[in-house]
């Protein structure tokens, strides 16, 4: 099988983590090998959180610079700081609201303009999937689904050897029950949104 490499980034508590679960269970219900490794850094502080998904018989969950086949950002300047895990043949799927750093909040940053970001993106790699998915996850019922949105629209991406089917069935199993409708939704949402975007 070959080997697929995602980097997830997010801002602490936009649902990475359980993200990166929901791709574990969806992997091992569609019988992919799947490798996964999670960077905190000062999540609860506002900072990145990272995770490394590895699909495919590899060794190691280490994703070295440039050797990123997707990278799926739940915040844009997160996504913008992640390229150099990215090269020419890589996909990037990006929420485009913005969560300001706390020097942004405070006044002692500005925060960059969101289209000469996704430009900037969008030069560097070989397909870009931009959309607001946090109001997508609002329009579901609930902005902490974002994570599923965007999980929704990597599927639609065709880049993950992951059904849809198999992702609904993990988010079942790995979410709270009073949330799977909402964030089933989500998920729909951020599927149709990506074929839009494409």
């Amino acid at each position: 099988m070959d080997i697929t490499r995602l980097i997830i980034v997010a801002v602490g508590g936009q649902g990475n983590l359980l993200a990166s679960k929901v791709l574990g269970e969806a992997a091992l219900l569609a019988g992919v090998p799947f490798r996964m490794s999670e960077i905190h850094g000062m999540a609860q502080r506002g900072g990145v959180v990272e995770s490394a998904v590895v699909f495919g018989d590899a060794k190691s969950t280490i994703i070295s610079d440039g050797k990123a086949d997707i990278l799926l950002g739940f915040e844009p300047l997160e996504t913008m700081r992640a390229m150099n895990k990215c090269n020419s043949q890589t996909t990037v799927i990006t929420n485009l609201s913005p969560l300001p750093p706390f020097t942004v909040a405070i006044g002692k940053g500005t925060y960059p303009d969101l289209d000469k970001l996704r430009q900037q993106i969008a030069s560097k790699v070989k397909r870009l999937l931009a959309f607001d998915g946090l109001a997508l996850a609002k329009q579901a019922g609930n902005p902490m689904a974002l994570n599923m949105v965007l999980l929704g629209a990597l599927i639609q991406s065709n880049t993950v050897p992951l059904t849809a089917e198999h992702v609904k069935t993990a988010i079942k199993t790995k979410t709270k029950p009073a949330f799977v409708d909402i964030n089933i939704k989500a998920f729909d949402l951020g599927f149709e949104a990506a074929a839009k975007a494409s």
